[in-house]
């Protein structure tokens, strides 16, 4: 196989208004899963996997880096670590990468590909090839969102030389396959990995935590709320049905779980608790 070993990664930890993660599901509902702070918002992580394989190291979601301001921090209460930090701890430098793959280019997934180097930006996985859908980088560039500060050119425009561009499904690299799951934005897309001992989905923003398994548990942020809600099933039950493991992106807790089918419904078993205070 071309996929000797997958690595869960926990690459910082933010927080975002619960009600804007949670939808349409009422505040007395989702408090129950999460615990809001007196902001009203909730503990999230951002999470990374590093693969080994034949192509060389891959790192799949590069988080929100750092080159953020004091007040930024303060919004969103970035915890002091990034991928790179994450990386540095299994002994991988970030010239190391050879590949990395974005679910899509919100900040909190993507800025992390560019650093300051005094006053100039630059890219921070300098020998990697970076694969996106085309319709993603499209948008991005055109800041297309009803939220104003996601979208910023500069984790774009320093890494565009680097990029490969996808229209749909697709298999770019051997044990890689990328499956769009729009709904959170129109070219998201979720990324499976298969070694010789397991499978497994990386689905960003399309079920960010554990919690979000549930049918009626769409961002509030999302793009296409329908469209979200039907790729979000598709694929969960795809998972389910494939014996898949899950990579969670923003689940505080739970890098990984188990999707089981239940009466036509999907539900996700935690697999890998991760101790809170690594971040917050």
């Amino acid at each position: 196989m071309a996929i000797s070993r997958i690595v869960p990664l926990l690459t910082g930890g933010f927080r975002l208004d619960g009600g804007g993660m949670f939808g349409l599901i009422p505040k007395t509902m989702w408090s129950q899963w999460t615990q809001p702070d007196e902001q009203n918002r909730i503990a999230l992580a951002t999470r990374s996997l590093l693969v080994h394989s034949t192509h060389g190291l891959v790192l799949i979601e590069a988080g929100y880096g750092d080159k953020w301001t004091a007040k930024d921090r303060a919004i969103y209460e970035l915890a002091p670590r990034t991928a790179v930090d994450a990386l540095a701890e299994h002994g991988v430098a970030p010239e190391d990468i050879a590949h990395v793959f974005l679910t899509h280019l919100h900040f909190d997934h993507a800025a992390g590909l560019t650093r300051l180097e005094g006053n100039n930006l630059a890219s921070v996985f300098t020998n990697a090839r970076i694969h996106v859908q085309r319709q993603e980088w499209i948008d991005a560039l055109a800041n297309k969102s009803t939220m104003t500060k996601t979208y910023f050119r500069s984790h774009l425009d320093p890494i565009e030389s680097q990029l490969e561009l996808y229209d749909g499904e697709c298999a770019p690299l051997a044990g890689f396959k990328l499956l769009p799951s729009p709904g959170h934005t129109w070219g998201h897309q979720s990324i499976l990995v298969q070694s010789a001992k397991e499978t497994v989905l990386f689905l960003g923003d399309a079920c960010p935590t554990i919690h979000h398994a549930h049918p009626a548990a769409s961002l509030g942020y999302d793009m296409l709320a329908h469209e979200s809600m039907r790729s979000k099933a598709k694929i969960l039950h795809e998972a389910a049905k494939n014996h898949w493991r899950i990579a969670l992106d923003h689940d505080p807790t739970h890098a990984m779980a188990t999707a089981i089918e239940t009466d036509g419904r999907v539900t996700l078993k935690p697999v890998t608790p991760v101790p809170l205070d690594r971040v917050f």
